[in-house]
């Protein structure tokens, strides 16, 4: 059975078949609010399609879980940084 990580639906989307998270339980990307992030950055910070996956959530403007190493928080800090950098 297809999970997030393993269906492709596109070319652009062919890195989610190397993706580590695909090999490991997916609830760890998606703690319960307050929960730990731990385990699925420890999982991400050895993962060989960590870029490609973070510039996926960018993209999509993913809400929730750990995507390329980064909590919604981070994500949308980055997404700051990077707009405040293009507008200056």
């Amino acid at each position: 059975m297809p999970t997030p990580w393993t269906a492709v639906s596109t070319a652009d989307e062919a890195w989610r078949l190397d993706a580590l998270c695909a090999e490991t339980d997916p609830e760890a990307f998606f703690p319960e609010k307050g929960g730990s992030t731990r385990e699925a950055k420890r999982v991400c910070a050895g993962c060989s399609v960590r870029t490609e996956c973070l510039e996926a959530a960018l993209t999509n403007d993913e809400r929730f879980g750990i995507w390329g190493g980064l909590s919604e928080r981070e994500r949308r800090r980055l997404r700051l940084q990077r707009r405040d950098t293009i507008s200056a």
